[in-house]
């Protein structure tokens, strides 16, 4: 026995020295980040959150582009819970086709399937998500995934070559498992979204609709017109 481990140990020290060390496991590739300079040339894009935002400033991002047969999904949203993307036939929660990324206890971001039933969201076993990769950084969760553009008919996956509404949204996390979003009405995309337009659009979050909307403008002029002619 005490010969058999000396010659174990000559091999493995001769195996070191000729450059033969034993294998190890492969690096993990990094995220690539989500480029946005892309956004409305070869991708269209959503951004929700300050004016002039990005993929790592949004309060909500999302990507769409066509890759074959396939649509290449990129998501990201200031959150340690999950970040996800509804198809809806209207601008309501109910009866729509929901992928979710998801951060767990054990720091991965998952690439999750669900369907709406009401408010509630139900997870599907049966997830159409490939070549799923994920990340958690600097509070916040990133993901990108492809799914394909044609399903069989099927109520829970909707058909991507046809225009949904999107609704955008993302809350906290328990144990890996989704808890109502974090606003109480999340945003949705203003008109059907075509998978073949690209477009790169944005939408101010609550904190900056306050002066931007026609109303309050036109109520900032005619304040300042009616101080102007109070002045004496």
């Amino acid at each position: 026995y005490c010969i058999l481990l000396f010659v174990f140990y000559l091999i493995t020290v001769y195996s070191h020295y000729a450059g033969y060390p034993f294998p190890t496991a492969p690096p993990v590739d990094p995220f690539a980040k989500i480029r946005v300079d892309d956004c409305g040339k070869t991708k269209g894009c959503f951004r929700y959150g300050k004016p002039g935002c990005n993929a790592e400033t949004c309060d909500y991002f999302l990507s769409y582009r066509r890759i074959g047969a396939d649509v290449e999904f990129e998501l990201s949203a200031d959150t340690d819970g999950w970040v996800a993307v509804g198809f809806s036939s209207d601008k309501k929660m109910g009866g729509d086709d929901v992928m979710a990324c998801v951060h767990d206890d054990n720091g991965r971001v998952r690439i999750q399937h669900f369907y709406n039933v009401g408010q509630w969201a139900k997870e599907i076993q049966r997830n159409p998500a490939r070549d799923e990769e994920g990340v958690f950084e600097n509070n916040r969760v990133t993901c990108r995934f492809k799914r394909p553009v044609y399903v069989p008919r099927e109520e829970t996956i909707v058909d991507l070559h046809l225009s949904w509404y999107y609704l955008f949204a993302w809350g906290p996390a328990i144990q890996g498992s989704i808890t109502r979003h974090d606003i109480d009405s999340p945003p949705v995309s203003e008109r059907v979204v075509s998978i073949y337009k690209y477009e790169d659009i944005f939408m101010p979050s609550a904190a900056y609709q306050t002066f931007s909307s026609p109303f309050c403008l036109l109520l900032i002029v005619a304040l300042t017109f009616y101080l102007l002619m109070g002045t004496p």
